[in-house]
């Protein structure tokens, strides 16, 4: 499963997973560099930081972003 780091909150993530549901995880299971913004591979106790899909994103949200300045 996919999910966005969407804030921290106290000890937990709160993360929106694909089909828009909010989740929380704790602190404790995330990478240690994880931040907001961030795509995580979760997988069942395996959590990872998807780097492709997240600079994908970034990429897709500053183009998104430049066009409208335009």
């Amino acid at each position: 499963m996919k999910v966005i780091i969407d804030r921290f909150e106290e000890n937990f993530a709160v993360c929106e997973k694909e089909n828009g549901e909010m989740i929380n995880i704790e602190n404790i299971k995330l990478p240690m560099h994880a931040k907001e913004e961030d795509i995580l591979t979760v997988d069942g106790n395996l959590i990872s930081i998807d780097e492709k899909c997240t600079k994908a994103r970034k990429e897709k949200i500053n183009k998104l972003a430049e066009d409208l300045c335009e």
